[in-house]
């Protein structure tokens, strides 16, 4: 039973596609050289050979950009936490990198895991690609960290407009992955709300960009997804 929800969503959505397969970069996004994320890769590797590890966050740019900052070391940076997030990453580079040494020797309470957004952003990808490949992310941590506990955020709102078109393909991936939940293992988390104005709209002091997280924004997911992480790391 392990597996049986991510398998299931990967085998009723259409024929295999390039998002569930392995990739590492091989052109520049966003203004990232391959040599800078290989660097980046390389040094995600690293910290994780040094262990002490309970908590992983994992994903793209929205999850990197947690950085040092103060939000970070005050919730996190207590718990043993360690970010893998590395910007311009899509579901395929995720499940490379989760393949070649990320996560390998560690076994973390918790894995917190945010993927998806630049599938639209940079590839084009449609909503049933996008949830395959976040299923084969969360199959892949499932296989190489079996003991670990997996929060699988759904995928945050982006674009000021909330009747834009890119609102309706985020919600058709988180309608799906939610699914993923099984009560045990994995446990969806939906913060989109928390971000965004009451009538769905995005402000600049928790998105600049409409996209990307202020200090105010990092302070949100963290008090969104507080009492599920309590929960899960046991304290």
């Amino acid at each position: 039973m392990k597996q049986i929800l991510a398998l299931s969503l990967l085998a009723v959505l259409a024929p295999q596609e390039s998002s569930t397969d392995p990739a590492a970069r091989k052109k520049e996004y966003s203004g990232m050289s391959v040599a800078s994320w290989n660097q980046r890769h390389e040094a995600n590797v690293k910290r994780i050979k040094e262990g002490n590890v309970d908590l992983l966050f994992v994903g793209d740019s929205i999850t990197e950009g947690w950085g040092n900052n103060a939000v970070w070391q005050k919730t996190y940076a207590p718990l043993k936490a360690a970010n893998i997030g590395i910007g311009g990453d899509t579901t395929e580079n995720v499940l490379w990198r989760l393949e070649n040494g990320e996560v390998e020797g560690i076994s973390p309470k918790v894995a917190v895991l945010l993927i998806g957004t630049n599938n639209f952003g940079l590839e084009g990808h449609s909503p049933d690609q996008v949830t395959k490949g976040v299923a084969a992310c969360v199959q892949a941590l499932r296989k190489r960290l079996p003991s670990t506990k997996i929060i699988l955020l759904g995928i945050f709102p982006r674009d000021q407009n909330p009747a834009a078109d890119i609102r309706k393909k985020i919600k058709a991936v988180n309608d799906q992955i939610l699914k993923l939940d099984d009560r045990k293992v994995v446990r969806y988390l939906d913060i989109g709300p928390k971000l965004a104005n009451p009538d769905g709209s995005l402000a600049k002091e928790v998105m600049p960009d409409f996209l990307h997280l202020s200090e105010k924004g990092y302070q949100i997911w963290a008090d969104a997804m507080a009492p599920l992480l309590k929960e899960l790391m046991g304290k």
